[in-house]
């Protein structure tokens, strides 16, 4: 790379697909003017945005740092931003940002910055990393430059952050991440909020087929009925928390969502908690959205088709504003029943499309094939 002439400094935003690339499209159409203001001296910035999948294949970051200097080096790019929802690690620690001032380049891990306000902390971690490379380019011996603080977009109470160790021969020269229960909870969030767990929702159509006709044919039975009426408050709690957790377990069970490794060490068994952390939430959050349509439509349905007397005369009872509400609820724990044997209807494919953003399915597949292609004992 070089620097360009006639004043314009070219900044590449290289994003992994799907929400990496969303992020940047939308910070691309204010940051040339953002760093223009923040830069000075008539300065001039030209943003371009690039989709593709350059960490398909590997979490390796000495191999995704070269694998964006060597894309940087085909393109007449001053600086290189690279985006990726995947969280990295190195040396046992979860990493932020790393940095090459030699060559330009900046590898950013979206989900240290957690899961509120993305896009504006991303947008601010962006802006920190080009106005810093975009500063003397300093070589190798010399080091960063230190006048070029980089703790601002990431830094908070949540995430305290700290630089890391960087390798001999790595191509990263400046290296910050995070540690520490409260910098796992936000790696951890941030990892939930890239799988966007409310696609959950229209990506199991089976499993909302079956808990739609399973709650439609139970708002009819008088069973139903006289249960929501015996039934107290404890119990319907209790009986809410069985289906979802069923719900959750089946999903992840049937979906062969459940990450297991292979190797001992400390590292990959961390990493393994992380995943399977993020995995409980992400399906967990799926499910409880689940759960609230289902109540506002079993309560629709049950305003629809209940009539006084007939209730009355199946339950003893007359039909008060708050049996509907207890109706529905015992209904809508009912059909997650339901919809969690409907879930066995769908692929394995579907649940994790359902659950996972993009990279994270293409890296369970990756482990999937590396196990497979194991030989057997």
């Amino acid at each position: 790379m070089r620097m360009s002439s006639q004043g314009v400094t070219v900044v590449a935003l290289l994003a992994d697909p799907d929400a990496p690339t969303e992020i940047a499209q939308r910070m691309a159409q204010t940051l040339p003017a953002r760093l223009a203001d923040r830069s000075g001296q008539g300065r001039r910035f030209d943003v371009e945005v690039v989709s593709e999948p350059f960490s398909s294949g590997t979490e390796d970051q000495p191999t995704l740092m070269r694998r964006i200097m060597d894309r940087g080096s085909a393109e007449n790019w001053d600086i290189v931003v690279a985006l990726t929802d995947l969280p990295l690690h190195s040396h046992g620690r979860k990493l932020a940002v790393d940095l090459s001032y030699e060559h330009g380049l900046a590898l950013l891990s979206l989900p240290t910055l957690g899961g509120l306000r993305l896009q504006t902390r991303a947008r601010r971690a962006v802006e920190e990393a080009v106005l810093g490379l975009a500063g003397p380019r300093a070589t190798a011996a010399e080091g960063p430059p230190q006048s070029q603080p980089l703790l601002g977009p990431f830094a908070g109470r949540l995430a305290p952050i700290h630089p890391g160790p960087v390798g001999v021969e790595e191509t990263a020269d400046l290296r910050y991440v995070v540690s520490g229960p409260r910098g796992y909870l936000r790696v951890l969030v941030g990892m939930v909020r890239a799988n966007r767990p409310w696609r959950l929702v229209p990506g199991l159509s089976k499993a909302l087929a079956a808990a739609l006709a399973t709650g439609a044919i139970a708002t009819m039975n008088s069973t139903t009925w006289s249960l929501a009426e015996a039934l107290s408050a404890p119990r319907l709690v209790t009986a809410m928390i069985g289906s979802i957790g069923l719900m959750i377990g089946w999903l992840i069970v049937d979906g062969q969502l459940w990450h297991r490794t292979t190797k001992g060490s400390p590292e990959a068994r961390q990493k393994a908690r992380l995943y399977n952390a993020s995995t409980v939430l992400t399906v967990g959050i799926g499910v409880l959205v689940c759960y609230g349509g289902l109540v506002v439509i079993n309560l629709a349905w049950a305003l629809f088709i209940l009539n006084d007397r007939v209730f009355a005369s199946t339950t003893g009872t007359p039909l008060h504003a708050t049996d509907y509400l207890t109706l529905s609820w015992l209904v809508a724990s009912v059909a997650t029943v339901g919809g969690a044997l409907g879930s066995g209807l769908e692929s394995d494919e579907a649940i994790r499309a359902a659950a996972y953003s993009k990279r994270e399915q293409e890296r369970r597949r990756m482990l999937q094939d590396d196990h497979g292609d194991q030989p057997s004992n």
